[in-house]
């Protein structure tokens, strides 16, 4: 990589790793509200207009690393590089400094609530660790042939490997939750509940079970094969261009 590239690197490094502190200082407010005796399930509800703001706080953070990617970026590709890559280390830092601040999680394997749209979403640490780390080599990647090359491709093929695989992670992040669900209501009433309280009194109770570690395993696999078919193409392009 060039000079230029390196800078923002650093930037964009200080900047991913300061919102993660930020996201873990969230997390320790909240659980010191609400889980003061320590995290864990099943999960207490947050008041309304906490639990609104909690939501778009999460929506705004998307939006500001895009923001980043798109401020750090030449191109489509360069972007969406920064953004993965500013991402993957957010979520990563979040863990680290939650270590640190409240000594969570006791492992890898410890549950947590990922995300909370359109249905909550939970997983071992160990999960959004793994594919922290595989979209960060995507972003290397495809920086190196950016710097290298003007630009880097990703072919129509590497993309519905990319998208497939985080189809099924996201099945695999929400299965165990909708499972639940689905035993009380229609997939449309979880959706579009026409009773939110009642959804909401039924999650009071949940509990997770098993992660399915084959189907997230499979959406891992496509995305490793997405990034050696950027590999093969940008390094052909690459030696065909000169």
């Amino acid at each position: 990589m060039t000079g230029e590239y390196y800078k923002k690197l650093v930037w964009i490094t200080v900047f991913a790793v300061a919102m993660g502190f930020l996201e873990s200082a969230v997390v320790v407010y909240l659980r010191q509200l609400y889980y003061p005796e320590g995290f864990g399930f099943p999960l207490k509800i947050i008041s309304g207009r906490i639990a609104f703001t909690e939501l778009l706080r999460e929506i705004a953070t998307i939006f500001m690393l895009i923001a980043a990617g798109a401020l750090a970026g030449k191109n489509f590709t360069e972007k969406f590089a920064w953004f993965i890559y500013s991402f993957a280390l957010w979520d990563i830092f979040y863990y680290v400094f939650l270590k640190l601040l409240l000594n969570w999680p006791e492992s890898f394997l410890s549950w947590d609530i990922l995300f909370l749209v359109p249905v909550i979403w939970v997983g071992p640490v160990l999960a959004p660790v793994i594919n922290s780390m595989i979209m960060i080599a995507l972003a290397m990647f495809l920086l190196y042939f950016c710097s290298r090359c003007g630009n880097a491709r990703i072919s129509g093929s590497a993309w519905v490997l990319l998208i497939t695989g985080s189809l099924i992670i996201l099945v695999s992040y929400t299965e165990d939750y909708m499972q639940f669900l689905l035993k009380h209501f229609s997939f449309p009433e979880i959706i579009f509940p026409s009773d939110k309280h009642s959804v909401i009194d039924l999650a009071k109770n949940y509990i997770p079970g098993s992660f399915h570690w084959p189907v997230f395993s499979t959406g891992v696999v496509l995305h490793i094969f997405a990034i050696l078919l950027i590999i093969k193409i940008n390094h052909e392009k690459k030696f065909y261009a000169g």
